[in-house]
Formats: C-alpha cells, structure tokens, sequence
C-alpha cells in the first residue's frame, strides 16, 4: 500500500475541497479507491500507486478551481472527478488473469475494478473489498485462494460467514448445529463449486485442506499458512471483526468481503467492517478496495436493481382522514 502527502497552505481550501458533510470527499473516495486523511493542513492519500496517482491528479486540479473562484461548485467537482475517471478506465492487465492448475482454468478479473482487487490481493496480506452485489468480491477472494492453495503458498484455505439471522431461528431447523448453519455458509460453497469439480471440493473438504466454518467457531484459534475469507463482513460487529482479524498466524493472508448498503445487525449496533477500514486503511501490508456498480458482472439487470435502491423514493404526501 503507498501514501502521498498533499500540503494545504490555507485550511479553508480543504473545507471546500470537502464539500458539505464531507459528499465530495466520500465521492472521490468511492470513484476512485483512494483512502483519504487530513492531518493538520495536510492530505495523506492511501491506496494503490494508481489510485495515489488518480487521487493526486484530481485533488490539485480542484485545488486550480478553488484557488481561482474561492469555492467550488457541484459542477465542477463532477467534470473533473468524471473526466479523471473515464481516462483512467482501462481493461485489466493480462498478467492479473488467476491461473487455477485445474485443465488449464484460467479465471480473470473483467473490470478495471476487479483487477485492482486482485493486485491488492496478490500484493498485501490484509485486503478488505467493499461493493454491491453481483461485483465478484467473494468469487475473485475464493479463486486467488484456490490459487495460493495450488501454489503451495498456502497450506489450507479457511472460509467464514458470520450467521446473523441465527438467533433462535436456528432452533427451529432440523439437524445438527452444521446442518442448522448450512444455508448461511451455502454461498461460499456455491463459489467453490463454480471454480472446481464436485469431487475436488468434497475431497478438499474431506481432508480439511478447505474449510467452511461460522464466525463464531473461530474464537480461540490461530491459522499459520492460511488464506483466510471473511464473507458477508458488514454482518460483524466490531467485537467479532476483531476476534477473526487476530486469527492470522505465520505466512497468512485475509481478505474480508462485504456490501455496507446491506447490514442486518440491530440499528444500535456498530458495524465491524466500516470500523476496521477507519482504524486500518492506512496500515502497511493492509489495502481497501470499493467496487463500484460498474464491476456488477451478473445480469445486466441487476446493476439497475442496485441503482434503483440507492434513489431516494419521492415522499408520499400524507393524507388527513376524516
């Protein structure tokens, strides 16, 4: 992960580069990946030697504007911040294809989004990967997995979901415990299955090379020579983030996976994956990649579905009975 530093000479330039709230901060960073931190009078940019480039070219080129008119507009802010981006938006290198050793399987990232994720993955040993659904954060985690697995830089491949809607619903199906939180780990075996051979996955399985556990089996444990996925990470509190980030061992590696606009933790429940990203993004050996609705590869409708729930509803004006 590398850092830059941009020096402010008036705070009040940053204020506006800000915007209200913070909206074209938050944007910037969502856009482009770039973690971004004001310290003093100075901005330190964190991500990608490419997203530090992006961000760094955007961010002085409304410093320009700002130090021209004293402010910013709206309009400006999209120009600039969607000119950078559609220049930047070029299909990923051929050298971050995923080779799976299985009859020549090959698998590869399809969006430029996607390719920064596997860099992060291949170059840091903690990655976190947020995006919407159908953006291949868990497909492209499971075959870099079976991909170190294959290389022997991994002995054992570890998958964790956290069961959130367990509860006393579990109670009611039949079973053990394993059967009771099969379909809360389903996907993460849907995603094996779509990589490898049923008799590959169940042999795999059989000797434990991969396993499939709940969130909450992990407490006490610590995993050497493993390749850790945390799935469904928005669905942790910060106690739970905290206990399977601490299992890493010796020659390990992390990448924890989740979509922030679907958390099902009660509303007074601090969410554990945005609070890792705000204490560990600018820690070396960690990266935050966004995945934008751009790098939706499922049905093409499913990219609208997500936009459509991100517009605001027009309010239903209300009606005095009599």
């Amino acid at each position: 992960m590398s850092q830059a530093t941009i020096s402010f000479a008036d705070p009040e330039q940053i204020r506006f580069l800000f915007g209200a709230q913070d909206e074209y901060l938050r944007r910037l960073r969502d856009s482009i990946g770039v973690e971004v931190v004001l310290r003093g009078d100075e901005l330190r940019l964190h991500g990608s030697q490419a997203q530090i480039e992006l961000g760094r070219q955007v961010v002085e080129e409304l410093r320009t504007i700002i130090e021209k008119k004293g402010f910013l507009h709206e309009s400006e802010f999209q120009r600039v911040l969607g000119d950078a981006t559609a220049a930047a938006a070029v299909e990923p290198a051929a050298d971050e294809a995923i080779d799976l050793f299985e009859k020549a399987k090959t698998v590869r990232p399809v969006t430029r989004g996607q390719g920064q994720y596997v860099r992060a993955i291949r170059e840091n040993s903690l990655v976190f990967c947020i995006g919407p659904a159908g953006s291949g954060k868990t497909f492209l985690a499971v075959a870099m997995a079976l991909n170190a697995l294959r290389q022997e830089q991994v002995r054992k491949i570890v998958l964790v979901r956290p069961a959130v809607e367990a509860g006393e619903k579990l109670g009611y199906l039949p079973g053990d415990i394993f059967a009771k939180v099969n379909p809360y780990l389903r996907p993460l075996l849907d995603a094996l299955s779509d990589l490898l051979n049923y008799e590959q996955v169940r042999r795999y399985m059989d000797n434990d090379v991969i396993e499939i556990v709940p969130l909450a089996f992990m407490r006490g444990r610590t995993l050497n020579n493993t390749f850790m996925i945390l799935d469904e990470g928005q669905n942790t509190t910060v106690t739970q983030m905290k206990m399977f980030l601490t299992r890493m061992g010796v020659d390990s590696k992390i990448v924890v996976t989740g979509d922030v606009t679907q958390v099902d933790l009660a509303a007074h429940v601090q969410c554990g994956l945005t609070d890792a990203i705000s204490r560990l993004s600018s820690v070396r050996d960690v990266a935050v990649v966004r995945l934008q609705k751009a790098d939706i590869v499922r049905h093409p409708l499913v990219g609208e579905i997500v936009e459509a729930y991100e517009r605001k509803l027009p309010e239903k004006k209300s009606r005095n009975r009599r």
